[in-house]
């Protein structure tokens, strides 16, 4: 028994799995600064500490009092514990779990649908790259955990027509009040069920009805599902708002780059592309035969990831388990020839280089420094500069978190800052539009950007203004002479819900 029990843990299983850990901890790197995360550890420390969830911006001094809903409340508060447990270390080990969940979650998922324990590993390393985009503590890497347990579930269900489905209402439940990628579950979810609707085959398509019981269950499922999307704290307007997300803030989706499309000039477009080749010469020359739902799936996939990169993690967990099938070429894996040995070696081998990689709390310090303005704010403190900074989008929540007595001109909160025009006149600075009207129309004092931005060249080539800090990472710019009173400079009292 006990000879069986050692054969399992070092089984060829997890050798591979452990290579795959070490290679995300190594693409991770220290990768710990997500500009959205300081300002969810401000809010959940707010949370935790008054029992309440914010209902206006505290934040800015451009639309103060404006009403905000905190959709992503329940991920940032592990975030702020492992804050409070580690520092940036415990914000750090917190992201890596989570990040290889999601990947061991997606070499699992390719294991169980293919059945082909080599083609799932490579498939899996290869699919990597595209998940990058969401390499940091960001909260939807919750949302796609619960991703990858409800497509489990759901193939669980038409496999042997038994599965736990009572778990997936609570599942949405927990998902709402986590992240909105809760709609691509429901989007999945009305898939599955969807292809489960016709029967017949289309040359190598084929799709296989639901029985009635099946279907009942299914539809019954989706309406607790539905009914749960409900039980959060601001109801309806937390179910409605990826919709709103998707058809109002249109600016949001045209100049955030993670919206972007895919770029098939630069390093991830390139393997984006390898991708799509793969998936085309595999439907056409492998041997595999395609399930309605795959193929609907597929589309799905490759379409969303296409349109906006932030949705290539999503493709990789949907095609993954596709393009392992298609290395059917490659030699199974035999449990009886396993080499436990071996295995152990190796998972040896990658304990000690994941050791030796680790990061120190000074090399996370440092990550910092590289990306976020920490002397400059040290600057701002210790001189204790009065009046309105104009703050580079990226680095508006790092304000808010380290030094929240500084209101922001904006941050990644993007969207109230879209729906009171202040994304906007942020763009027309950055693209030099009209940068000197968007100062006086809020009556800026300092500018705080990096020192290559177009707008710090102009200031400090413009008599109005002057540099009073600099270094590699940003420069500090005062106005020197009165801003004009503009009319329409925004009011600091509370702004009504557009």
């Amino acid at each position: 028994m006990w000879r069986e029990k050692i054969r399992t843990v070092f089984s060829f299983y997890v050798a591979l799995g452990s290579i795959l850990a070490l290679w995300v901890f190594i693409g991770a790197g220290d990768a710990i600064w997500d500009s959205d995360i300081w300002w969810h550890l401000r809010n959940a420390d707010y949370l935790l500490a008054n029992h309440s969830f914010p209902q206006v911006d505290v934040h800015s001094f451009t639309v103060p009092g404006h009403p905000w809903m905190n959709h992503e409340w329940l991920a940032e508060v592990p975030y702020l514990l492992a804050w409070r447990a580690g520092g940036l270390m415990g914000i750090y080990v917190l992201f890596l779990g989570l990040l290889e969940i999601n990947l061991l979650g997606i070499f699992y998922l390719a294991c169980k649908g293919s059945g082909n324990l080599k083609g799932s590993f490579l498939v899996t390393g290869f699919a990597m790259f595209l998940t990058v985009v969401s390499f940091g503590p960001r909260t939807i890497l919750f949302g796609y955990i619960y991703l990858m347990f409800l497509i489990l579930l759901l193939r669980r269900y038409r496999a042997n027509g038994q599965a736990p489905l009572w778990l997936i209402p609570p599942l949405f439940c927990l998902w709402i009040n986590t992240h909105g990628s809760w709609l691509l579950g429901m989007i999945i979810f009305g898939i599955m069920i969807a292809a489960g609707l016709v029967e017949g085959q289309w040359g190598r398509v084929e799709a296989e009805r639901w029985s009635p019981a099946q279907l009942r269950r299914l539809f019954l499922t989706l309406g607790a599902s539905l009914a749960a999307l409900f039980v959060n704290p601001f109801t309806y307007r937390l179910v409605i708002y990826p919709f709103d997300l998707a058809f109002r803030q249109k600016m949001n989706i045209a100049v955030v780059d993670e919206w972007a499309s895919v770029d098939f000039h630069d390093a991830r477009g390139k393997v984006v592309l390898i991708l799509v080749a793969a998936v085309l010469l595999g439907a056409l020359f492998s041997r595999i035969r395609w399930k309605l739902e795959e193929l609907a799936l597929a589309v799905f996939a490759l379409y969303a990831g296409l349109m906006h990169i932030r949705f290539l993690f999503l493709a990789a967990i949907l095609l993954v388990p596709l393009l392992a099938r298609m290395l059917d070429f490659l030699p199974p894996y035999q449990r009886e020839i396993d080499k436990p040995l071996l295995n152990a070696a190796v998972l040896g081998i990658v304990l000690a280089i994941g050791a030796y990689k680790f990061p120190s709390r000074a090399d996370l310090d440092e990550a910092i420094a590289r990306r976020f303005p920490v002397k400059a704010l040290s600057f701002l403190k210790t001189h204790g500069l009065s009046g309105r900074v104009f703050n580079r989008y990226m680095w508006g929540g790092y304000l808010i978190w380290f030094h929240p007595e500084v209101k922001t001109f904006i941050d990644s909160r993007t969207d109230i800052f879209e729906y009171a025009g202040v994304l906007k006149d942020y763009m027309d600075t950055e693209t030099i539009t009209n940068p000197l009207e968007v100062l006086d129309k809020y009556q800026i004092r300092y500018v705080l950007v990096p020192p290559d931005y177009p707008l710090a060249y102009l200031l400090k080539n413009h008599v109005g203004w002057r540099p009073i800090f600099s270094d590699q990472v940003s420069i500090i710019l005062e106005r020197v002479t009165p801003a004009p009173v503009a009319a329409s400079a925004p009011a600091e009292g509370p702004r009504k819900s557009p």
